[in-house]
């Protein structure tokens, strides 16, 4: 019952000094709505990052040259220098591991190419996949219409495409685009399936791009890139079950090692990463960004708590009669004590609720800017709440014990 009280009383406080009330709850919440709008806007990033990151299904992973991340400018030399993968290391994987079913290779001619059907065509911005059948299964992209490019297409190198959805809006309006013949720079394509619609809230070309046979690729494209360098396969490789993942990983190294002749005391000249360590790689790279906004956002509710500590102390000074008279008519130190320091934490935890509000809706902002998926990370409110309480408490805990230490006399004298 004294608690119910009490609340009361500190509310009829807060509410009799509704300015003042109002500018001492600024601080708090400025800096809970930067630590919440901040931590809202990389939950929004970082979802969506996370979902176009896991373009692998859960049970597959990739072997590349290339490093998969940002890499300093010393190790992108020494990635470069690495020797290049190529398609009988991937041979050798599905020969050799087990507890791998699909292993597919992938050779990429990026942002550069051309499609033209009759009269329309494209910009020259589409990429070019040379592809194994085990494209779609290993990259979770499947054929919305008509077929996959199958191992007969591959063996015998047929000028066969699968194009994506956004080539096939453009090329192909109103008319099935299945065995219509294309012309990719000049060559002549048969178009045997369309890919399904798969959009990146970046603006990313997973429906920009056209899969042929790897080996009609190499034969077009041959192995060296724009810049004059090897080209590097991509290798695919889907364990049995997302139990023999880890397996299936160190099986693959082991055997990518040996195929490279690596001796033991070599580290990998090669990369292997599963969405798992995409993911992992990225929220490494977004941590020094959160720990930032934390401190940031401690400084100012510690900047705040000071306000509210001087605050309380004018309260005190205010209401020294009523402490007196209440004193007098039998209220002990801890009621005192608990009364100002409830007042303190309510007018923190009024600070923290708006500013909790405004975080979200701050951090938001980009979701309803983009295609970016909207994100209330409700662990941070809580958190939120939790560091308002504790800001009360620590800096309302000297006013409520200077107060509670008033001798009754002294207080009644007080004019």
């Amino acid at each position: 019952m004294f608690i119910y009280e009490a609340f009361k009383m500190a509310i009829a406080a807060i509410w009799s000094h509704k300015l003042r009330s109002f500018l001492t709850l600024v601080g708090i919440i400025a800096g809970i709505a930067s630590i919440i709008a901040v931590m809202t806007g990389i939950s929004v990033i970082q979802g969506t990052i996370e979902k176009e990151m896991s373009v692998l299904g859960t049970q597959t992973f990739q072997v590349q040259k290339w490093a998969n991340g940002p890499t300093t400018r010393e190790e992108r030399r020494k990635i470069m220098r690495r020797r290049p993968t190529l398609v009988k290391h991937a041979n050798a994987i599905r020969e050799r591991v087990k507890t791998v079913d699909l292993v597919g290779s992938e050779l990429w001619s990026q942002n550069r190419h051309k499609a033209k059907y009759r009269d329309i065509s494209t910009n020259k911005n589409l990429t070019v996949c040379g592809a194994t059948p085990e494209y779609p299964e290993n990259n979770t992209h499947y054929v919305r219409l008509g077929r996959n490019i199958s191992n007969e297409d591959v063996k015998v190198s047929r000028n066969v495409v699968v194009i994506g959805f956004a080539v096939a809006q453009e090329l192909f309006p109103w008319i099935d685009p299945i065995l219509k013949t294309i012309k990719i720079d000049g060559l002549k394509f048969q178009v045997v399936g369309v890919l399904e619609e798969k959009k990146s809230a970046f603006g990313g070309n997973f429906d920009n791009y056209m899969l042929i046979p790897i080996t009609r690729f190499k034969r077009i494209f041959g192995m060296k890139d724009s810049r004059g360098r090897d080209r590097s396969v991509n290798i695919t490789v889907r364990a049995k079950s997302p139990e023999l993942l880890q397996d299936a990983v160190a099986e693959t190294r082991a055997v990518m090692r040996m195929e490279r002749g690596l001796k033991p005391h070599e580290e990998d000249d090669f990369t292997i990463f599963t969405n798992d360590s995409s993911i992992k790689t990225f929220n490494e790279q977004t941590a020094a960004i959160k720990v930032g906004a934390f401190v940031i956002g401690i400084v100012a509710l510690i900047v705040a708590g000071i306000g509210i500590m001087n605050i309380m102390f004018v309260s005190v000074t205010e209401r020294t009669k009523e402490i007196g008279i209440r004193k007098s008519m039998g209220a002990k130190r801890k009621n005192i004590l608990m009364q100002f320091l409830l007042e303190a934490i309510i007018m923190c935890n009024i600070g923290g609720v708006i500013g909790v509000a405004m975080g979200f809706g701050l951090g938001n902002i980009l979701s309803m800017l983009t295609d970016f998926t909207a994100t209330v990370p409700l662990e941070w409110a809580v958190v939120g709440l939790i560091f308002c309480t504790s800001v009360g408490l620590s800096f309302g805990f000297w006013p409520a014990f200077k107060a509670s230490k008033m001798d009754p006399i002294e207080a009644l004298r007080y004019d």
